[in-house]
């Protein structure tokens, strides 16, 4: 599998000849090299309502037919804005796609976008385990620690872990160390770090954090491509 960093939360997974974005927010991300109209994929994942995690999803979906996959009442709501194609999920569910099996797992967070007279609220949000050509990575999505990673970690083999580093409104590098020992990835990608000075944070330490805890850690610059060791 291929791992392109596109900034914050935003990566797109690449295997047999099919591509995926999650949390395309690409316009409006000042660490995006990539825009929204030079992406073509054949699912778009999102964990959560957050306008910079949704991000470019319709407008890509519209353009390319992609599937959207969603917790189920954010699904609905891309649905009503204009997505040609979305697939609702919900904790432990799991579907095989097209493009690779996806399962839905929990993350401790918050899921709504603006709307004319308040929040709209748009479920639970989520973290996924998005499998292509016998390689699992798990997006975490927004979230603090908590136990229940063990559990993830125990019933899959999770290649690489993608998890929020940036503290403030998710888990920081220490509680991101933490997770990893409880997940046990092959290796770890720091994420949602550096677009806005409130989580401004340094992933070269945070990598050397997990070194030291015994996780392998890869660091990837927006725009920057990976493909995991087999």
């Amino acid at each position: 599998m291929r791992i392109r960093y596109l900034g914050h939360s935003a990566f797109v997974l690449e295997a047999g000849g099919k591509r995926v974005v999650v949390d395309p927010f690409l316009s409006g991300n000042p660490r995006c090299p990539v825009k929204p109209e030079e992406l073509d994929v054949d699912g778009i994942v999102l964990t959560h309502g957050h306008a910079d995690h949704v991000g470019d999803a319709v407008a890509i979906a519209k353009r390319t037919g992609a599937i959207i996959v969603a917790p189920v009442e954010l699904a609905g709501y891309m649905a009503g804005q204009g997505a040609p194609s979305v697939h609702g999920m919900n904790f432990g569910g799991s579907r095989q796609f097209d493009f690779g099996h996806v399962k839905m797992v929990p993350a401790w967070h918050s899921s709504s976008l603006d709307g004319p007279t308040g929040p709209i609220y748009l479920g639970n949000p989520a973290g996924f385990l998005i499998t292509m050509e016998g390689v699992t990575v798990y997006h975490a999505g927004d979230t603090s620690l908590f136990g229940d990673m063990e559990l993830i970690g125990r019933r899959h083999r999770i290649d690489v872990a993608l998890l929020p580093i940036g503290d403030n409104y998710t888990m920081g590098p220490e509680d991101a160390v933490y997770a990893a020992e409880l997940i046990k990835p092959r290796y770890v990608i720091p994420m949602h770090y550096g677009t806005f000075p409130v989580i401004e944070q340094d992933p070269n330490a945070f990598a050397r954090l997990a070194e030291a805890a015994g996780v392998k850690c890869q660091v990837l610059a927006p725009g920057q491509e990976w493909v995991v060791p087999a």
